[in-house]
């Protein structure tokens, strides 16, 4: 079994994602938008007091272990300002994020990032951020269009570039843990289900400059963390392997050890909108006590898992919500 800390509890604020939502109802253990706003100085409820939402995810995550809190950030959502304008107003302490993550070579997940490294060595004596990236995720990408051309995706920074920005590169593909062992980050993950095959119609251009077909996305990672009495909590910003995949892997990675929370994008949206039945089924054979779908998972698919597994497990993910397990 790999190395991992258990963690006596465990807060994730939402700094990006796709959804906002500060009226719903929810269970006592999320807070929503709007409070945490107010507690960080929100005096007039305006738009311009409030969080934006953006395509991507950004998580800060942090772990209370027996040598206190650690702080992880989980991607950076698709751009600079959402990172700045929500970190501000949800009162994030930049200087306490001591490691980050990108889980995938997507712009959505990585385009936050350089402002996210900038505010925290702002903030931490410009000491340089451990990042940790697979080396699959550099290089020409793009989604293949209907007619037959490619638009290309804004490439992610090679390490030397994400050194320039402050982070400290950790570039590998094998799983790693970090932050007093916390923290797991995954290394590639199994594919084993039939119906989980990546995002159809992406392309990598080789080394002749044609557009090859490119849908398994072999460089995305989940992270993990073990929670005192309760088990594993698995992080999957995108879930492009499969959401059941990321599970099976989980699982067989800590044979033994309860699954207990599943969050992020489960990519169940657009062409892969096909898998939600399969998926839900599946999903089933974990045992999970809480799903926190964002992102790209979809109405559809959340109205699904809302469906099958009931409001008390199914706890959607929205921009500012902070959830403390």
């Amino acid at each position: 079994m790999p190395l991992l800390q258990q963690a006596e509890r465990l807060e994730i604020q939402v700094l990006v994602d796709n959804v906002t939502d500060s009226l719903s109802s929810t269970p006592s253990f999320v807070t929503r938008e709007w409070p945490r706003l107010q507690q960080f100085g929100m005096r007039f409820l305006s738009g311009a007091s409030l969080c934006c939402a953006n395509h991507g995810l950004s998580l800060v995550i942090t772990a209370h272990g027996s040598n206190g809190a650690r702080t992880l950030l989980f991607d950076g959502g698709p751009v600079d300002y959402a990172v700045e304008r929500n970190g501000t107003r949800l009162g994030i302490d930049f200087g306490t994020i001591e490691a980050a993550m990108l889980s995938h070579g997507h712009w959505d997940h990585a385009g936050g990032i350089p402002r996210a490294l900038g505010m925290i060595t702002a903030a931490n004596g410009n000491k340089p951020v451990p990042l940790y990236l697979h080396p699959g995720m550099f290089g020409p990408i793009g989604m293949r269009q209907s007619d037959g051309g490619v638009l290309p995706a804004e490439p992610i920074p090679d390490p030397e570039q994400w050194t320039n920005f402050g982070a400290d590169p950790v570039v590998t593909r094998e799983p790693v843990s970090c932050l007093d062992d916390l923290f797991w980050i995954s290394g590639e993950i199994p594919r084993r289900t039939a119906y989980e095959n990546g995002l159809p119609g992406q392309v990598r251009r080789d080394g002749a400059g044609v557009w090859q077909a490119s849908p398994l996305i072999m460089d995305e990672r989940f992270l993990a963390v073990h929670l005192k009495d309760k088990g594993l909590v698995v992080f999957s910003a995108c879930s492009h392997a499969g959401i059941v995949n990321v599970l099976h892997h989980a699982r067989e990675s800590f044979p033994g050890v309860k699954l207990h929370a599943a969050m992020g994008g489960f990519h169940l949206a657009g062409p892969t909108e096909t898998a939600i039945p399969d998926t839900v089924r599946d999903l089933d054979q974990f045992g999970l006590d809480v799903l926190i779908p964002a992102h790209c998972t979809g109405w559809r698919a959340v109205n699904a898992l809302e469906r099958a597994f009931g409001e008390k497990v199914v706890v959607p993910s929205a921009v500012g919500k902070r959830f403390s397990l």
